[in-house]
Parts: C-alpha cells; sequence; structure tokens
C-alpha cells in the first residue's frame, strides 16, 4: 500500500509547486513585534525543503503592515528569520496602491503615513511624482497645525516653497499608519472639503476629492499583552470627525489591504509569477484551477475573513490577535483549521496536501 509519504515523494517537485502555496501573515504570525517566533523560523525552513517529503513550497508573505519598500521589508524579515525573503515574496497594505500611478502618475497626490517622508519616496518608486505630504503643508504654514514644530527640510517631500493655496491636490492616499494622529485628521479633512482641494480655501458641502486608505486592520500584535491600535484606528477617527464636521455625510474612500480581495489577488500573481518560473511554459490557467493556496493568520477579521472571502484555506494561529482556547474558532470567521502556531499550520498544510495530491503526484 502507497503511504501518502511514499506518493508524494515520488511526485516531481513540480507538482507542488504548481499545485500548493502558503501566504503567511507577519505580525503574531512569524514575528512578535522586534522579535521573531522560533516557529516562524522553522516553518519558513520547512517549506524551503527541510520536511519529510523534500519539496519546496512557494509562499509569499501577506501582511498590513507597511511603511517600507517591499525590498526593504524582505531584507528585515530575511535577518530576522534566517531565511532568504525576495522582495516579490512580499505584499505590504499599500502594495497594491501601486496601480493607482496609471491614473495619478503625475496628478499632485497626499501621501499620508510613515516616518518623516518614507511613504512619499515609496509613493514615488511606484510611480507617483508629483507628492506632498502632511509635514509639508505644515512647513508652508505652521499655523495649519500649531501643535507640533514646524518639520525641518530634511523631513520634507516636496521642494520648500511650494504655495499649496495654489496647487490643488487630485487624491488622499493613506499609505501607512499615521505618526501624528491630530495633525493628520486636520490636514486630510481640510483638503478633502476645500474648495478646488486647495489648503486654506472655503470649506464646501461634500467631498472634493478621492481618497484612499490601505489598512484596515483597527488593532494589531506586538510585544504588548494585549493588541496595539492599528490604522483602522485612524480610520475610525476619521470617519468620526468627517461625520462631525460634513453634518452626518458619508466618507467616500477606496480600500486595500485585507480582507479585500484586491490584496489576494496581487499575491495570487506573485505566485503565478513563482510557478510560471519554477515550471518554465507551465498553462496557468490550467494551473490556478487545481492550485491550493492556504494563509496562515493571527487576525480572524483581516487574515481569516479575507482568505475565505478569496475562497483560499484559512490556518488561525494563537500568537497573535486571536487567544482563544484550544478546540475553539472564531465565531465571525470561522476558520478552515486552528493551531496553535505557524509550525503546526505548516505541518498540517503539508500532511493536508501529501493526502490530497497522493492519488496524482507518482504511480502506485
Amino acid at each position: 500500500t502507497q503511504t501518502a509519504e511514499s506518493s508524494a515523494s515520488a511526485g516531481a517537485a513540480g507538482d507542488w509547486q504548481l499545485q500548493t502555496a502558503i501566504a503567511f501573515d507577519i505580525d503574531g504570525v512569524l514575528v512578535k513585534g522586534k522579535h521573531a517566533l522560533d516557529q516562524g523560523r522553522r516553518a519558513l525552513a520547512m517549506l524551503n525543503g527541510d520536511n519529510r517529503f523534500g519539496i519546496k513550497i512557494p509562499f509569499v508573505l501577506l501582511t498590513n503592515g507597511g511603511g517600507v519598500s517591499e525590498a526593504a521589508k524582505a531584507a528585515d524579515i530575511s535577518k530576522r528569520l534566517q531565511t532568504e525573503i525576495r522582495a516579490d515574496q512580499v505584499v505590504l497594505a499599500h502594495s497594491p496602491m501601486r496601480s493607482l500611478a496609471e491614473q495619478y502618475g503625475d496628478k499632485h497626490v497626499l501621501v499620508v503615513g510613515g516616518i518623516k517622508r518614507r511613504c512619499a519616496d515609496i509613493a514615488r518608486a511606484y510611480g507617483f511624482t508629483n507628492v506632498s505630504t502632511p509635514n509639508d503643508l505644515v512647513h508652508w504654514q505652521p499655523a495649519l497645525w500649531p501643535f507640533m514644530q514646524p518639520p525641518a527640510e530634511d523631513q520634507l517631500s516636496a521642494v520648500p516653497g511650494r504655495d499649496y493655496a495654489v496647487h490643488p491636490f487630485d487624491a488622499v492616499m493613506v499609505f501607512h499608519d499615521s505618526f501624528d494622529f491630530g495633525r493628520d485628521l486636520q490636514v486630510v479633512t481640510d483638503i478633502l472639503r476645500s474648495k478646488d482641494a486647495t489648503a486654506g480655501n472655503d470649506f464646501v458641502d461634500g467631498q472634493v476629492v478621492p481618497l484612499y486608505m490601505s489598512n484596515e486592520d483597527l488593532v494589531y500584535s506586538n510585544d504588548y499583552p494585549q493588541p496595539r491600535f492599528g490604522q483602522g484606528a485612524y480610520h475610525v477617527c476619521l470617519r468620526a470627525m468627517w461625520h462631525a464636521l460634513t453634518n452626518g455625510a458619508p466618507l467616500e474612500y477606496t480600500r486595500f489591504g485585507k480582507p479585500h480581495r484586491v490584496q489576494y489577488r496581487y499575491a495570487e500573481q506573485l505566485l503565478d509569477h513563482m510557478a510560471a518560473a519554477a515550471v518554465p511554459g507551465v498553462d496557468l490557467a490550467s494551473m490556478r484551477v487545481g492550485r491550493r493556496i492556504y494563509a496562515v493568520g493571527d487576525n480572524p477579521a483581516a487574515d481569516i475573513a479575507g482568505a475565505n472571502g478569496a475562497g483560499w484555506t484559512s490556518v488561525l494561529v494563537r500568537t497573535g490577535v486571536f487567544r482563544g482556547p484550544p478546540g475553539a474558532n472564531d465565531a465571525a470567521n470561522p476558520a478552515t483549521a486552528v493551531v496553535d502556531h505557524v509550525e503546526d499550520a505548516v505541518r498540517w498544510i503539508l500532511e493536508t496536501e501529501a493526502k490530497r495530491l497522493g492519488s496524482s503526484v507518482g504511480s502506485g
């Protein structure tokens, strides 16, 4: 009788490369704040062939984090987990926003969030050539937000001296967590409701320019014993301020990040590229029909809800936001499987896939 192990081992590595893939959240799954989880190191080693099948499994990192480039995140995680991660294996909350450059490449956009000018630099790398930040506006007019020292020139994204009273904005894009909620609430609500989208102009009824936001996670997991506010907390505050300032007018915006489908389509495209590189000439359309993608995450509202909505197989771990006892699942967004940590998740995935592919891999 052929075992799952012998059957899987007998098959070509290409079968797994084409029919199995994994997407990992980072915070609360592979790392905890500044500390890498040992289970994360071992889990990625298993996917690189250190498993009883000797098979490598393609994977991506799918996180609602951001504020750095994909290359910088890949380098950071590679060092912390002692496993080589490429930039094309990383999907940040704002990664799919690069597609907006087709519409706004030369338009004036307000980029919000992150440290100093870092998100503006990321936006330029994505193809946005006309970028300003809240720091630029406060430097132009310190009275716009008098509760901070005017930013130094090394913190500015735009050339000093730009007059925002005559240079209108075409869109507002929240790339990452706000490092100054008050300032960013003031600046964003100002631009969204200023006549002609110019700073300091008269306020009008209704929203003047489009708003795009990258990550609505209300909380996330780090070194602190309890979850901390994420970018979604800023979204809640922004909606509340908009409601109060406009007598209840709805705030319209386009959302990126998990659990939204755009994030999963982007990850699927990266996995398609990896499959094509592993098996040149593969029929991608046929491959997608048989491929099973697993998502491993700690946040039911983001990781699990998004994976379920995308038709992926979801695996929930207990090392982050989710704290359910053994045997429990999330009531609102139940996962396909619940395990203690990411190493257990990878073991479960490998065994599940060995059984699933056993009838089509190898010969009896």
